[in-house]
């Protein structure tokens, strides 16, 4: 994960959009050092999150950080999330920057956040990614995410939700724990492994010290809080973590389980 600092109209914004958009580009070289698969941009520090979509200025000011990723680390795919379910704007900056993926909250049903009601988006989302031409563009979902209540689908389980984003076409189901840094429950992931045939990622809370038994029924982890100077999201990328992770996944022969 890259945390985006601070973007333009947001409540912390400080520095430079030139300087935000190099930190980004700095730490996107320094996982591509490290060996990382992928890296993402997510706007994290533009806290409190608008519901369901944010301004131009955003979407504009992730545009120019996604490009200046992709410049630093070319060989390596690139992802978005622009918080919070702000799923078109997150498919337009992937469709003008040239990304791989984007990650969506709110695919199917609907589930009350911090930011409050988000309901699903995949008839829109998937019509606006015809529209663009960008079916190159892969869409993660979030299949009962953290930092939200599920209350109103509190008859339907894990397995019920992966299979409906399933029908609803996803790409791929991430799985999480109930905020961020927390791993996800026992059985939620092999759950959604069993419902579908989609491809599982594990969506927070990984470390070295799990993921072993994490990524033997996912086939991929986002991970943010562990790469970070003294474990915390919003801290800068520590390269040490990340060397130790990527060193024990390749010598695991690039799957461990």
């Amino acid at each position: 994960m890259i945390h985006v600092a601070a973007l333009p109209g947001t409540p912390r914004h400080r520095l430079p959009l030139r300087e935000i958009a190099a930190g980004a580009a700095d730490e996107a070289r320094i996982y591509a050092r490290c060996g990382i698969d992928a890296v993402m941009v997510e706007n994290m520090h533009d806290r409190p999150y608008r519901k369901g979509g944010v301004g131009p200025e955003i979407t504009a000011a992730m545009t120019a950080v996604a490009l200046a990723v992709r410049e630093a680390a070319p060989d390596i795919p690139c992802g978005i999330q622009i918080l919070a379910a702000a799923n078109r704007e997150a498919l337009a900056v992937a469709a003008a920057a040239g990304l791989t993926f984007i990650r969506a909250e709110g695919f199917v049903f609907a589930h009350v956040a911090d930011e409050g009601l988000i309901e699903s988006d995949a008839a829109d989302l998937l019509r606006y990614r015809k529209a663009l031409a960008a079916e190159n563009v892969l869409v993660l979902t979030d299949i009962k995410k953290k930092h939200s209540s599920h209350a109103l689908t509190a008859d339907l389980d894990l397995a019920d939700t992966a299979r409906a984003a399933e029908f609803f076409l996803s790409d791929a189901l991430v799985v999480t724990g109930t905020h961020t840094g927390a791993v996800p429950a026992p059985g939620d992931i092999r759950a959604a492994r069993e419902a579908t045939g989609l491809p599982i990622i594990a969506g927070s809370g990984v470390t070295g010290d799990n993921a072993r038994d994490l990524l033997a029924h996912a086939d991929a982890a986002i991970i943010g809080s562990h790469f970070k100077y003294e474990g915390r999201w919003e801290n800068p990328v520590d390269p040490a973590p990340v060397l130790r992770f990527m060193a024990a996944f390749r010598s695991a022969g690039e799957r461990w389980g």
